[in-house]
């Protein structure tokens, strides 16, 4: 069974293995941990217990950076496809494993490459800032790699008379040129979960709840930004609950951050953002595609393991590390 193949687990469904019910994960992935020198990253959007387990939990730019120094053997990534991807282009001699190799983006998915190609060909004296958010593709194309934590600070970084592409949130980036009075052109990308927030509903909540704050991702839709009392990154808006004064926060992002958020100010209380839809909250349902359960499978097999082509590694690479030295100069840590 130890040797059991990738295509062997897909056909099985990787979940049909069985797990003896009476194991304690947290102890068995604590010990597989150490037993094989691995190192669990995880997005503070991924489920409470994996979040839990996990050595570090970040934002896209926590993240990357952590994958660029750690001393593991193994990387395994709790979040989605193009975060593991990330880790395997810093580092190439390390196994990186994704719990869930159907775990995508659908930012990511809205730039394929050969469009994107298409699209930068028709601006040919532009440089290209993508958000981390896209497959080793498009960062291959691009000339930095940004996150949401440090995205206007590289852009106000370059010369004004810069042209820029900005890829592949049009919303980030739109919030970007609002803000830095630049005028990039925008991939018309989005992120599913940040745009199906309801701007009718969470002015109902904030009538209802007149002392809550509003703190919103950056990705959403300018409508929910322009009422927003702080919009920030992942970090960033966690940070904030941390400091701000007010006892109440509407969180207009994926519903993971709020373990967090209570976890580290226990005495607040944290209400998530409504969505145009039927459900109560704001589940990104690829962040939600990995569970504990195949953590440890993961783990244990060392399998679904993220493989990349040395050419496009190299590649995605260059705008990658541009990011985090820019990322160091502007104290963003790295």
């Amino acid at each position: 069974m130890q040797e059991l193949k990738l295509a062997e687990l897909e056909q099985k469904g990787f979940l049909d293995i069985d797990i003896d019910p009476t194991l304690d994960l947290f102890e068995e992935i604590d010990r597989l941990k150490k037993a094989k020198n691995a190192v669990i990253l995880a997005h503070y959007y991924q489920e409470p217990d994996i979040q839990d387990v996990a050595d570090f939990i970040g934002d896209s730019l926590g993240l990357a950076q952590q994958a660029a120094r750690t001393e593991a053997d193994i990387i395994v990534f709790a979040g989605v496809h193009f975060m593991a991807e990330t880790a395997k282009i810093l580092n190439p001699n390390k196994k990186v494993l994704l719990p869930d190799l159907k775990a995508g983006c659908s930012l990511s998915d809205s730039c394929p490459p050969e469009l994107f190609s298409a699209f930068k060909e028709k601006h040919p004296d532009h440089l290209v800032i993508s958000y981390i958010n896209c497959s080793a593709g498009i960062k291959a194309l691009s000339d930095i790699i940004c996150t949401s934590s440090n995205a206007q600070l590289i852009v106000e970084s370059l010369p004004k008379d810069q042209q820029i592409i900005f890829a592949p949130d049009k919303n980030l980036g739109g919030y970007i040129n609002r803000k830095s009075g630049r005028n990039m052109v925008l991939w018309n990308g989005a992120c599913m979960v940040h745009e199906i927030f309801s701007l009718e509903k969470i002015t109902k909540l904030k009538q209802r709840h007149p002392e809550a704050k509003l703190i919103a991702h950056p990705e959403c839709e300018e409508a929910v930004l322009r009422i927003a009392d702080f919009i920030g990154s992942t970090t960033q808006l966690l940070k904030f609950t941390e400091t701000d004064d007010a006892t109440m926060f509407i969180v207009a992002t994926e519903t993971g951050i709020l373990h967090s958020m209570q976890q580290n100010s226990r005495n607040k209380t944290f209400i998530a953002a409504p969505p145009d839809n039927a459900c109560a909250c704001n589940n990104c349902p690829h962040m939600k595609l990995n569970t504990l359960e195949k953590l440890y499978l993961c783990m244990k097999y060392e399998q679904p393991e993220i493989l990349m082509e040395e050419e496009l590694r190299l590649a995605a690479k260059k705008p990658i590390e541009r990011m985090l030295a820019l990322s160091k100069q502007l104290g963003l840590g790295g």
